[in-house]
């Protein structure tokens, strides 16, 4: 968790984290729609179609639910890119897949960003976990890459961190206020600046 122990004993019976993952599913719903602050622990329950008093099983309160949901999105969306990205050719091949991977599912999922970001006033150091995991796993993807020979060397935290950024502002422009447009030929130009750069 971010700095503190895990809230409460993950669940022991399948049955019992199909519940939870409901909970989390619902929460992230709510939060997405209505935001963090006119989200309550009661509309979080009747979205998930359980009783309130099953949510204190598993959290203590909705800022807990909303710690564990960050992260539990952080997980879930590296596993998907990882899933996605299998297979490529090369680095440069990998950056292809993932981003328009990471596009599809920003427009699959649109809760995504807006639970993310509110994370960082109610808990902040969930909210960096959330994106130093990423840059953790992006980092080491990058120098085994380097290792391979299939790009330059460089900064890999730096690199991490401004390929996320890309990332994320072009799921901000092409997932959420505009989830029409064609993502190859997005993606081509950003890969375009990946690979070559801005310089002649």
């Amino acid at each position: 968790m971010s700095g503190r122990k895990r809230l409460l004993p993950l669940p022991k019976t399948g049955r019992g984290e199909i519940t939870r993952r409901k909970l989390l599913d619902a929460a992230r719903r709510e939060i997405g729609r209505r935001g963090f602050a006119d989200t309550s622990v009661s509309s979080i329950t009747a979205e998930a179609g359980v009783g309130q008093g099953t949510f204190y099983i598993y959290f203590r309160s909705k800022e807990d639910v909303l710690r564990e949901l960050v992260l539990h999105m952080g997980r879930t969306l590296r596993r998907h890119l990882t899933e996605r990205t299998a297979g490529a050719r090369d680095r440069i091949d990998a950056e292809r897949r993932g981003l328009k991977a990471f596009l599809e599912f920003i427009r699959r999922n649109p809760d995504h960003y807006r639970v993310v970001e509110v994370s960082q006033f109610v808990d902040v150091r969930a909210y960096r976990k959330y994106y130093t995991d990423f840059a953790r796993a992006y980092r080491g993807a990058l120098a085994r890459a380097e290792r391979r020979g299939e790009i330059r060397h460089g900064n890999g935290e730096v690199r991490a961190w401004s390929l996320m950024g890309l990332a994320v502002y072009l799921g901000q422009r092409y997932a959420l206020m505009d989830n029409k447009a064609p993502l190859d030929p997005i993606v081509d130009a950003a890969m375009d600046m990946i690979a070559h750069g801005l310089a002649r």
